[in-house]
């Protein structure tokens, strides 16, 4: 697997989790101590520690100024003569039916072996990754920013994004309000911290074990990075749900029993991640499932049976996005963020 070489150093905070004691005052009767015991630390594998080292000492991209990756269609259309090069995740037929032009058509399983033996990836200024609504193209460019690829980007909205016949089949079948009236609006407190999965490479050095990751996880495929809001709502008890909203807009509504993980004090913080149970599928999600999908690509590098809600809150709260917009900064999607770009056909 190629080295990875990462854009910008930034480093990793480890912050220990420790309960103050308080001792209680003597009475009638003499009282045992009061204080509580100190909570015991996380316990974090000595693979999964390396891994966490070698992506902190590579530029730790998931706390970067670059991170996440998008780019606009706007901007990709602009440049389609430039030094660029756009990969179209797609299937195969809908790659032949119409896409952008001078677009490869590549699968994600095969995409590492297409950047270290068919092309000189670091010969372009861009390259672009586009899938049909921007979720799986996300989550390929997530793996492949911390792999090192520095100039890799992800096309905001995907097709959905580059022209209105892809918006309306994909994105605008996706938009739904159908579970407003189920949204909770009482914080749930982040889990005690218990551990982090263990990689069980069997391999000692941290470079070793990330390529070791990587390479399974492109191995895998990605069937199952995506969940639906219909599939979590039919039992949220059943998932470990992660809103990486700001606090007002979690505060507005979300998904019964998600916690609230700060966007930039969570991944790559073993403190944080150890409070994530690995008993569960854990089900991330954001306004448009972007984001969420770069931080699950980050979660399932560490071994987390992780998913992304596809289209975010946008699947399940969509009218109180269109309401709220102003106040809260929402970004509900629209044919409005579509274009008219050209496609060709293969």
């Amino acid at each position: 697997m190629k080295s990875r070489i990462f854009i910008g150093l930034m480093a990793v905070s480890l912050v220990a989790l420790l309960a103050a004691g308080c001792a209680g005052k003597g009475t009638e009767k003499k009282k045992e101590s009061t204080a509580p015991a100190e909570k015991a630390a996380p316990v974090i594998d000595p693979e999964t520690t390396l891994l966490l080292k070698d992506l902190e000492e590579n530029g730790d991209y998931v706390n970067s100024q670059y991170f996440p990756s998008l780019i606009k269609a706007s901007i990709v259309f602009e440049e389609l003569d430039k030094n660029n090069l756009v990969i179209d995740l797609r299937p195969e037929e809908q790659f032949a039916a119409g896409h952008i032009k001078g677009a490869v058509n590549r699968q994600f399983p095969g995409i590492p072996e297409y950047l270290e033996a068919g092309i000189k990836p670091f010969e372009y200024d861009k390259i672009i990754l586009v899938c049909e609504d921007g979720q799986l193209s996300s989550y390929t460019t997530a793996l492949l920013r911390m792999m090192g690829y520095g100039n890799v980007f992800a096309m905001r909205w995907g097709m959905g994004g580059w022209n209105r016949q892809y918006a309306e089949a994909g994105w605008m079948k996706g938009l739904s309000a159908a579970y407003e009236d189920r949204l909770e609006t009482t914080s749930n407190e982040t889990p005690a911290a218990v551990g982090m999965p263990v990689p069980g490479t069997g391999l000692q050095t941290g470079s070793e074990i990330s390529d070791a990751r990587f390479r399974k996880l492109f191995e895998k495929g990605a069937g199952n990075i995506l969940i639906s809001a219909d599939e979590v709502y039919a039992d949220p008890s059943k998932y470990f749900v992660i809103n990486l909203e700001r606090k007002d807009k979690y505060d507005a509504g979300h998904i019964p029993g998600a916690v609230r993980y700060k966007p930039e004090a969570t991944l790559g913080f073993p403190d944080m991640m150890a409070t994530i149970p690995t008993d569960k599928i854990t089900v991330v999600y954001c306004g448009t499932g972007h984001n969420s999908a770069f931080a699950t690509a980050f979660l399932r590098l560490f071994g987390y049976d992780a998913r992304t809600l596809r289209y975010g809150n946008n699947s399940f709260m969509y009218d109180r996005m269109v309401k709220d917009r102003n106040t809260l900064s929402w970004l509900p999607f629209t044919l409005e963020e579509s274009n008219d770009y050209p496609v060709v056909k293969k």
